[in-house]
C-alpha cells in the first residue's frame, strides 16, 4: 500500500513530464489561447482583485491574460514566496521593477502594496475533473488559503495549466482545497464543490 504523499508524487511526476515535453511553440499558442478564452470567461467588475502568476519552468504563461484581464480594469497581484512556508500576493502595476520572490519566480518587490485576492489563478502540477489540484507539493497556497478564510475571505480559485495536465484521480488529503474551475485551453470547466 502505498502513502498519499507517494500517490501524488507519482501522478505529479507523470503530468509533469508530459507539460514539460510540450513544444514551446505549442506552449505559446496555448497560452494566447487560454487567454482569449480566460479574459471572455472570467466575469469581475473593474476594480476586482485578481491574483495570476507568472511562469516558471515549463507553467503555462499568464501573461497574455494578465494582459486581458487589467485591460478590463482588474487590480493584479503575484505571488511572493517569502519562506518555505508563506506567499503573500503582491500587487502587480505596469512597468513594475520585477525581483526574485523565492521559489524561482520573479514579482514585484517589497515595496508593493500586499492584497488579499478574490480571485485566484493557481499554477499546478495536475488536475482532475472532480476539482482536485495537486500542486508542487510545498503547501503554499494551502497555507495562504488557510489564512484568507481565516479573514472570512473565500476567493473563487481558477486552476491555470495546459489540458494535457489533467489527470483521472489526484489522491486528496483533508487539508486540500478543491477549486471553483479549471482554465485551460480547451476552456473555462467549473466544478461544483461540496
Amino acid at each position: 500500500m502505498t502513502s498519499a504523499t507517494e500517490d501524488k508524487n507519482s501522478v505529479r511526476a507523470k503530468a509533469l513530464a508530459r507539460r514539460d515535453a510540450l513544444d514551446e511553440a505549442l506552449r505559446t499558442e496555448l497560452a494566447l489561447r487560454v487567454a482569449k478564452i480566460g479574459a471572455q470567461m472570467i466575469d469581475f467588475t473593474p476594480g476586482t482583485i485578481i491574483s495570476a502568476f507568472l511562469p516558471i519552468r515549463s507553467e503555462i504563461d499568464l501573461r497574455p491574460l494578465i494582459n486581458n484581464l487589467y485591460s478590463k480594469g482588474a487590480r493584479l497581484c503575484v505571488p511572493a514566496v517569502l519562506d518555505k512556508k508563506t506567499i503573500e500576493f503582491r500587487e502587480l502595476k505596469k512597468n513594475s521593477e520585477l525581483v526574485n520572490t523565492g521559489f524561482g519566480t520573479f514579482g514585484p518587490g517589497p515595496q508593493a502594496a500586499v492584497l488579499d485576492p478574490e480571485i485566484i489563478l493557481l499554477p499546478l502540477a495536475a488536475f482532475d475533473l472532480r476539482g482536485h489540484r495537486l500542486g508542487y507539493g510545498a503547501g503554499h497556497y494551502d497555507r495562504a488559503l488557510a489564512r484568507l478564510h481565516a479573514k472570512g475571505l473565500r476567493p473563487r480559485l481558477i486552476g491555470a495549466a495546459f489540458a494535457c495536465q489533467q489527470v483521472e484521480h489526484v489522491p486528496q488529503e483533508d487539508h486540500d482545497v478543491g477549486l471553483d474551475d479549471i482554465l485551460t485551453e480547451n476552456g473555462l470547466h467549473h466544478f461544483q464543490q461540496p
